[in-house]
C-alpha cells in the first residue's frame, strides 16, 4: 500500500478569462518511508495538488488516498495521517508556543505527550521559546511552530510545502537534521521547493509538474545520470553578444553553458574571447538538479 496515491487528479477553476485548469491527469504513487520531491514553477499545480491531499481542495477528477484512506470518503482518518506544513504563516496570537502545540494535539484526540512536544521543541531549537507568545516570535520562529504543529500527533506522512522559503540558514539545517532523523525512522516526507538542491540532497525520486501535468517521475540519481552534458562555467564582468546569451543561464556575474566534449568548451571560450570579454574562475561541473529541471521545463510540450 502506498502511502499516498494520486490517481488521475484533475482540478479547475472558474476565472474571468474562462476555466484555468490547474491540474490535468495526475497520477503518481508514494511508497512508505520515502522522502519524495515534488518540483515545478510557480503555477504548476503543487500547492493545488496539496491543498487536495489535506482536504483544502476538492479535485474535479480522479482519486487521492493516504495510507489508504481516501481523502474526501474518509477524510478523517486519511487528515490523521498527515502532518502538513503550509506555505502560509499562519499562527493564532493569544498562545504560547507550548499552549499552540498542547491545542493542536487536541485537534487529533492526543493526550498526555508532553514528552514528545519538548522533544519537538528540543529539535527545532524552541525550547527556549516554549514560555513565549507567537505574536512575539520571529518569522523563521513562527516557521518553526508550524513544522512542531505539523508533527504534534506523530503522522505517518509528512508534508512540507516550501518549508525553506525565506528562512535563515541556522533553520534549514535544524529542520533537515530534524526531518531526516524522521524519515530514517520510516515517516514518509513530501517535500515542495525552489531550492532545487536541497531536493538533490534529500530526496530519492521526484516528480516535475509542469502546466498541471507530470512531466518527470523518476529515481533522482537515475534523472542526474540521464542528464546529458556537463557545464561550463565560469564568472564574467561584460554582457555576452545576443547569440551567445541565448545558450547560457547567466545569474549575475555567473554565466554557464551546456558542454558535451571539450570542443564545445572550446567553442564557448573562443566566442567569449572574440567578444572582447575575460572569463574568470573557469570550471567544468557535472549537471545537477537544477540543469535537469531547466531543461524539463525548456522542453515543449
Amino acid at each position: 500500500m502506498p502511502a499516498i496515491s494520486f490517481q488521475s487528479v484533475s482540478k479547475t477553476y472558474s476565472s474571468a478569462k474562462g476555466p484555468f485548469k490547474a491540474l490535468d491527469g495526475v497520477s503518481f504513487d508514494i511508497g512508505q518511508g520515502e522522502f519524495f520531491g515534488l518540483l515545478g514553477p510557480n503555477g504548476a499545480g503543487k500547492t493545488t495538488l496539496i491543498s487536495i491531499l489535506a482536504g483544502l481542495s476538492r479535485a474535479n477528477a480522479g482519486r487521492v488516498t493516504v495510507m489508504g484512506h481516501d481523502v474526501q470518503a474518509d477524510y478523517a482518518q486519511a487528515r490523521r495521517q498527515l502532518g502538513v506544513v503550509p506555505q502560509e504563516l499562519v499562527f493564532d496570537p493569544f498562545f504560547s508556543v507550548r499552549e499552540a502545540l498542547r491545542i493542536q494535539s487536541g485537534y487529533f484526540g492526543v493526550k498526555n505527550n508532553g514528552a514528545w512536544i519538548d522533544e519537538l521543541l528540543e529539535s527545532l531549537g524552541l525550547a527556549d521559546k516554549a514560555g513565549a507568545n507567537m505574536r512575539q516570535l520571529s518569522g523563521g520562529m513562527k516557521r518553526r511552530v508550524l513544522v512542531a504543529q505539523a508533527l504534534v500527533h506523530k503522522p505517518p506522512v509528512i508534508v512540507l510545502d516550501e518549508p525553506t522559503a525565506g528562512v535563515d540558514v541556522e533553520l534549514r539545517q535544524t529542520l533537515w537534521q530534524f526531518i531526516a532523523k524522521l524519515n530514517k525512522q520510516g515517516h514518509t516526507v513530501l517535500l515542495t521547493t525552489h531550492y532545487l538542491e536541497e531536493a538533490e540532497a534529500l530526496c530519492s525520486r521526484v516528480a516535475m509538474l509542469k502546466q498541471g501535468r507530470v512531466v518527470a517521475l523518476e529515481r533522482t540519481s537515475e534523472l542526474l545520470k540521464a542528464a546529458s552534458s556537463n557545464v561550463l562555467r565560469f564568472k564574467l564582468d561584460g554582457e555576452l553578444p545576443a547569440a551567445l546569451a541565448a545558450q547560457a543561464r547567466v545569474t549575475g556575474r555567473i554565466v554557464q553553458f551546456p558542454a558535451h566534449d571539450a570542443g564545445e568548451i572550446e567553442q564557448y571560450l573562443a566566442a567569449v574571447r572574440e567578444a572582447g570579454l575575460h572569463a574568470e574562475d573557469v570550471e567544468i561541473r557535472k549537471a545537477d538538479l537544477e540543469d535537469v529541471f531547466l531543461d524539463v521545463m525548456g522542453a515543449k510540450a
